[in-house]
């Protein structure tokens, strides 16, 4: 059985970095602007976007470039970087695939993860706390090992859930508490590892089954659906996304599920499972966000209107 290789002994000076989306470039920063020594850049390949033949960099890619660092889309290339610096540590932010064991056997590796571990392992675990209506989750950096995400733990750090918390302020908070327990934990050392305990949830890669709005369903899981993103009814057999909504408390249990409750020219409740919710702000299929009254304009709906029919 092939075993991983040790992890440094007190703090480090040089590292490899494995990242590829925006919400890890605020690490790579924080570690350079710190005096951490990044020798390579590991990232995903460039895709191509749109129906032209561009292809574009990932973001980590693009911020590497830009503080003057190597960059190789190939995880076998930090077996270069550790021959020369043998006490390299890998740091892993958002990377987007498992570590082979037979680079992990020679340079130890951590990840910054936004869980409470063993909850939520896996690709999503910012939305699937939201939607499961979490009241707290927060940040681990962890040992990577051959499985996903079940490496020992060296430091975690609860984060409340504010009820108005979207994917994308929880993420931001996140990552503000990662970046700085991830900096102190290089300079100063990772310490001892421990074993994760507690019940083991994955946090499966949200699908389109996981927006589509089910008017039936309580006001409150149908918001946490919207604050994820891209949660979806439709209307006239046309998709239409909710941006932002808000509970409704008070309404009369007289309508269905998904019918109009209250209407005017600036506002719509929809009645749900338990209550209703004020559609806020949408998106149409094909267009731009906008305010709920402004989609109102032309939607031309009737006070007996369903929602998802």
């Amino acid at each position: 059985m092939t075993s991983l290789a040790p992890m440094p002994v007190g703090g480090v000076s040089s590292v490899v970095f494995l990242g590829t989306p925006e919400v890890a470039v605020p690490h790579l920063e924080a570690l350079v602007a710190n005096g951490v020594d990044v020798e390579l850049v590991v990232t995903r390949p460039d895709v191509r976007r749109g129906r032209g033949s561009d292809v574009s960099a990932s973001p980590v890619k693009i911020a590497a470039q830009k503080l003057g660092i190597s960059v190789s889309h190939e995880v076998s290339d930090v077996l270069n970087i550790v021959a020369q610096k043998p006490n390299l540590l890998g740091i892993v932010v958002a990377f987007g695939e498992l570590i082979p064991i037979e680079i992990l056997s020679h340079v130890p590796m951590v990840n910054v993860h936004f869980s409470l571990l063993p909850r939520w392992r896996g690709a999503a675990p910012v939305e699937r706390a939201i939607l499961a209506g979490d009241e707290k989750t927060g940040v681990c950096i962890m040992r990577v090992v051959e499985k996903l995400d079940e490496g020992e733990v060296f430091v975690r750090q609860e984060v409340s859930i504010d009820r108005e918390d979207d994917v994308n302020s929880l993420r931001s908070r996140l990552n503000e508490a990662a970046i700085k327990i991830l900096v102190d934990k290089v300079k100063k050392g990772l310490g001892e590892g421990i074993a994760q305990t507690g019940e083991t949830i994955y946090a499966k890669k949200i699908k389109t089954g996981d927006l589509q709005i089910d008017w039936s369903q309580s006001s409150n899981l149908i918001l946490r659906q919207v604050r994820v993103g891209g949660a979806f009814t439709f209307v006239n057999g046309r998709r239409l996304k909710i941006v932002r909504g808000k509970l409704v408390t008070g309404v009369s249990r007289d309508f269905k599920s998904g019918q109009i409750c209250e209407i005017s020219k600036s506002s719509c409740c929809v009645a749900t499972g338990d209550g209703a919710v004020a559609i806020v702000e949408v998106q149409p299929e094909g267009k731009s966000a906008m305010p709920v009254e402004e989609w109102l304009k032309g939607a031309r709906l009737s006070s007996d209107f369903l929602f998802g029919a």
